[in-house]
């Protein structure tokens, strides 16, 4: 087990064999990432990074989540009191964990068993192998707090099918375990109940061979069926809608397909999904994701780690502070969003977000390391 000052143990540490198994043990926070547990993931990669013995990783929830995002109430407090840089360490030190993930030398497989979404996406997603289940739960509902689907979300949801992952962005669609396998999200699906048998295979195995190791999940792995009224099914309609060049764009066209299926559900709760999100989140969040197209895995956090430090500056809009409010905290569910429309938001006002920070000296771009535990190919994601 490992424990950080003291701390009660936020991520317990098996080693069996030559597998190192991560379990993280917030089970009553969902697993939500604290600073603790942040700090504690980083050093045990990097130490696993440079022990020989160490040829897999294997990481899970204890509880009924995998990781339900980052402890953002925290940084919230923190903002509120002045020290936005509180929260600026912690997005620093969690997108450095995301890279390190991103671009690791041993295999990793996480074990999705449960509810995985925001900051619970960075730590697994990055990774090769990501074993959904039936109990697998994805979101990325940042938009809907006034933050931006981030953790290297740019990068990972621009990959997924077509453009599923501006759909799953921008909307913070809720996919269960067939649908993470479909898009793109997930690697593997197996039963929750066969977990325990393929823990085991895996420690047997003895061997950081992706190859291998793929072969030894796929004798566990299914081929689930999608639900009548899954939204992969729709994927002809998201493509159609979400390639547009602005949000105002993907309104008009979802509204488009609405009035020619008026008895359509999923199109009018996906209209109504990006009515109630924050209009600013929105902007940002379509303009960071097609960036992302573009870019390797550390292009990707550099910008992320811009964006978030100007929503904490909360220089152009504070709708992370009232979407936090709303959401988590006070749970009226009713944010006062400012702006509170689309059309108020300028070109320049999204510029701001993606520009280096300029009202505060000591700030400083995201410095992702060049380490030599880090295979060869990590400079060419930059």
């Amino acid at each position: 087990m490992a424990s950080s000052n003291g701390a009660t143990d936020q991520v317990l540490v098996e080693a069996k064999s030559s597998v190192r198994i991560f379990t993280l043990n917030r089970p009553k926070q969902l697993n939500a990432l604290s600073s603790t547990m942040v700090s504690q993931l980083l050093e045990l990669f990097l130490a696993c990074a440079k022990d020989s013995s160490v040829k897999l990783i294997i990481l899970k929830g204890s509880g009924r989540a995998f990781c339900a995002g980052g402890d953002v109430a925290k940084v919230v407090q923190d903002i509120k009191q002045g020290n936005w840089k509180g929260g600026a360490d912690f997005f620093r030190e969690e997108y450095t964990m995301n890279y390190v993930i991103a671009t690791y030398s041993k295999p990793q497989v996480s074990i999705l068993n449960g509810i995985v979404m925001g900051g619970g996406a960075g730590v697994s997603i990055h990774g090769r192998f990501r074993v959904a289940t039936e109990r697998s739960l994805f979101a990325m509902p940042e938009t809907a707090l006034g933050l931006f689907p981030d953790v290297g979300a740019s990068y990972f949801l621009s990959r997924l099918h077509g453009f599923f992952g501006e759909y799953a962005g921008l909307v913070g669609a809720r996919l269960d375990g067939a649908e993470m396998l479909a898009c793109g999200l997930a690697t593997h699906y197996v039963p929750s109940e066969r977990l325990p048998l393929l823990e085991k295979a895996l420690v047997e195995a003895d061997s950081s061979d992706p190859a291998v190791i793929s072969s030894i999940i796929d004798k566990f792995s299914q081929t689930p069926l999608l639900k009548k009224n899954s939204a992969y099914h729709r994927l002809s309609i998201i493509n159609k809608c979400f390639s547009r060049r602005t949000v105002e764009d993907i309104i008009a066209a979802l509204e488009s397909e609405a009035a020619a299926n008026k008895n359509d559900e999923w199109i009018s709760s996906t209209i109504q999904s990006l009515k109630k999100s924050s209009p600013t989140s929105l902007k940002i969040s379509l303009r960071s994701i097609r960036e992302g197209r573009l870019q390797g895995i550390g292009k990707c956090l550099v910008r992320e780690y811009r964006m978030v430090c100007h929503v904490m500056l909360g220089e152009v809009s504070n709708d992370f502070v009232e979407g936090c409010r709303a959401i988590l905290l006070d749970k009226d569910k009713n944010p006062k969003w400012e702006p509170s429309k689309l059309e108020c938001i300028s070109s320049e006002m999204v510029d701001r977000y993606f520009s280096r920070v300029h009202d505060d000296n000591d700030w400083e771009d995201l410095k992702l390391p060049m380490s030599p535990n880090l295979p060869a190919y990590a400079l060419s994601k930059i």
